[in-house]
């Protein structure tokens, strides 16, 4: 009776103790960025600290099919609508679909276009590196348009932070979550100092990898790392796809259309020798995203791609937005703009 009285007591001991011990490490469970709650890793070592761009929301309305003068179909990096306020800065009125609404540019496309009331000149189709051989197949062997409207499709959307507190943490999480983000942290220490090293793979699909220069390109405290999604490849993307943006460029007969294809964030900073984005900026006038990102790399632009996401920051999306306006002017020579 005793020794159970005396277990009793040290296991609600260790429970109390473990409650205390991780219960102090909630605050790191508190993240801003995709990949370091992926990765369980605390945005006091891997959160951006530089302040971003202030964006006003005026610039991030979203147009009606029928007033639009742009349609963009995208993914994750046309959704937040940034990019899309240098055009309409520019006068332009934009309407953004997803390509999960959408489902592709099936072979009937441009006639269900016109029963919308789209009268517009452009559309630009993004895709992000890792998804655009799929996005370009399966819009091939669409053969009739099936728009699923999403309601968040016209739901406002408010302007990215402009700058957080990395190390003001909150205890809305899980407690075995914190304290599984400070052993990350002891872990991540101690293999980041041993010499040579380059990379640490991480579960849930998130790699961190050491980057040339990294201090001069990223605003973070361990900024000479940063984290990225392991399953990106270091290959070149498959040259198929410019057969199938040859056979959707048939399709879009009587519209003029603006292929954006954005590195991925590993591209631009570890593989950043690609020739795709070349080839397509010579072959169908897209504009040359890698360009950019290794143009921007090389003036030391800091945080292009926040280091504890796989998007852009606010800074990148604006690049990225003025190189789009450039190949609308180049594809119309006459003034675009309203």
């Amino acid at each position: 009776m005793r020794h159970a009285k005396y277990f009793s007591i040290f296991v609600f001991t260790a429970v109390l103790g473990y409650g205390a011990v991780a219960f102090y490490f909630l605050p790191l469970a508190t993240f801003q960025g995709e990949l370091t709650r992926m990765a369980l890793l605390p945005e006091s070592l891997f959160g951006w600290t530089k302040p971003q761009p202030a964006l006003d929301v005026k610039w991030m309305q979203q147009a009606s099919m029928q007033e639009a003068d742009v349609l963009v179909i995208g993914d994750s990096f046309s959704d937040s609508r940034v990019w899309q306020s240098v055009l309409t800065q520019h006068g332009l009125k934009v309407r953004t679909e997803s390509w999960d609404g959408m489902r592709g540019i099936c072979a009937d496309f441009m006639p269900w276009l016109r029963t919308q009331g789209y009268t517009g000149k452009y559309v630009v189709l993004e895709s992000i590196e890792r998804n655009l051989v799929d996005d370009l197949s399966k819009s091939v062997a669409c053969l009739h348009m099936q728009y699923h409207p999403n309601r968040m499709t016209d739901a406002p959307r408010s302007p990215p932070v402009v700058s957080f507190d990395t190390n003001q943490g909150n205890y809305a999480g899980k407690l075995s979550t914190g304290l599984e983000t400070q052993l990350n942290a002891l872990k991540y220490e101690h293999l980041s100092s041993a010499p040579g090293f380059k990379s640490w793979l991480l579960p849930n699909d998130v790699k961190l990898a050491r980057v040339p220069n990294g201090c001069e390109l990223f605003s973070h405290a361990r900024c000479n790392d940063a984290l990225f999604l392991s399953y990106d490849k270091a290959e070149e993307v498959d040259a198929g796809a410019f057969g199938n943006i040859e056979k959707l460029n048939v399709r879009l007969s009587g519209i003029t259309p603006i292929w954006v294809f954005v590195p991925n964030k590993s591209t631009a900073y570890l593989y950043p020798n690609k020739q795709f984005w070349n080839e397509a900026e010579r072959r169908f006038q897209a504009p040359n995203l890698l360009r950019m990102t290794q143009q921007a790399v090389q003036a030391k632009t800091i945080d292009l791609y926040l280091a504890n996401n796989t998007h852009f920051s606010t800074a990148g999306y604006l690049l990225m937005g003025e190189e789009i306006y450039k190949a609308m002017q180049q594809a119309q020579p006459q003034k675009i703009s309203r």
